[in-house]
């Protein structure tokens, strides 16, 4: 995989909103869903996943920026080579032997330098491979993880319902939706991705929050615009609201302008704290358009205020 710095767009200083900002960008631009015809874009999509995957890693960002291991999460080093500046290892004088290998000073013993590098490390300073370091294998890989799209209706996500998703392999399994979940939101279920010689992949479920008929999001909050009578703005009252929740009675106060916002707390979205965010009503006076008892009422009865003043004119 090339690097991930390069794929996902950022520099290497880059903090976490940055790189999560790059993502989710690529992410929905090369998303298989939105690529059929295309079967690069289902590759590059997949690079730029494993790419997140690794700089979303605070403990693999670190190995990867020490060099310590490459942009597939591969150790760099797996036999052990190395030990000073260069990769070399540095003798008894303090100068370093070529290729790594310590040939030492005056009267040095050829034959047990190599008895030691081919008879499996008997002799001095044995073990490992050949008396190469004592180098370990890299370990196995595991699988390919599998990515995964959920569409979660407004409701659901603001009240964290659960979610019932289907696995490449047929299985489904009930997911638990984390709290400040939101469009974009990846969960990661471990093992649930293509099988490897190092284990199983983890399969990766983004969430999509689907658009409500009437309810938008404001951050953590939910927002609703009411329709209410004439009568009800102008004497006030309580009037049923829905919220995520189901309905409540909402008390309108008397004289209620049309644009007015009132609050319900703790209807919206839970944030990942525990805490939620409120419902926000806006009311909407709605005056029917052919009434002639509110004709009558209109031409009897004029409003002394200037409104517009305002405004300038």
């Amino acid at each position: 995989m090339a690097d991930p710095y390069s794929l996902l767009g950022v520099a290497r200083g880059a903090d976490e909103a940055a790189i999560k900002s790059a993502y989710r960008k690529l992410a929905k631009a090369l998303h298989p869903d939105r690529n059929k015809d295309n079967p690069k874009a289902a590759e590059k999509f997949s690079e730029v996943t494993r790419a997140y995957d690794l700089l979303s890693d605070k403990d693999k960002r670190a190995q990867f920026d020490r060099g310590e291991i490459d942009a597939d999460g591969n150790p760099t080093h797996p036999f052990g080579f190395g030990g000073g500046p260069g990769g070399g290892t540095y003798n008894r004088s303090g100068r370093a032997a070529p290729g790594g290998f310590e040939f030492g000073g005056e009267g040095a013993d050829f034959g047990d330098i190599f008895e030691n590098l081919f008879s499996g490390g008997r002799g001095r300073g044995g073990g490992g491979f050949g008396g190469f370091g004592g180098g370990r294998a890299a370990p196995p890989e595991k699988g390919a993880s599998i990515t995964y799209r959920l569409a979660v209706d407004f409701v659901d996500a603001a009240t964290r319902a659960p979610q019932r998703i289907t696995l490449a392999d047929g299985k489904t399994i009930d997911l638990k939706l984390p709290a400040g979940v939101e469009s974009g939101t990846q969960m990661r279920l471990p093992g649930k991705g293509q099988p490897g010689p190092g284990g199983a992949g983890d399969a990766i479920v983004t969430i999509e929050v689907k658009p409500h008929p009437f309810y938008t999001r404001d951050g953590d909050n939910v927002r609703l615009d009411l329709p209410v009578t004439l009568n009800e703005a102008v004497n006030g009252g309580k009037v049923k609201v829905p919220t995520v929740d189901g309905p409540v009675m909402l008390g309108v106060p008397a004289g209620a302008r049309s644009g007015q916002t009132l609050r319900l707390k703790g209807k919206g979205f839970t944030r990942k704290d525990g805490t939620r965010g409120d419902q926000l009503v806006t009311l909407m006076i709605d005056v029917p358009g052919d009434d002639a008892a509110l004709k009558a009422f209109v031409q009897d009865w004029s409003d002394p205020r200037d409104i517009r003043s305002q405004l300038g004119v």
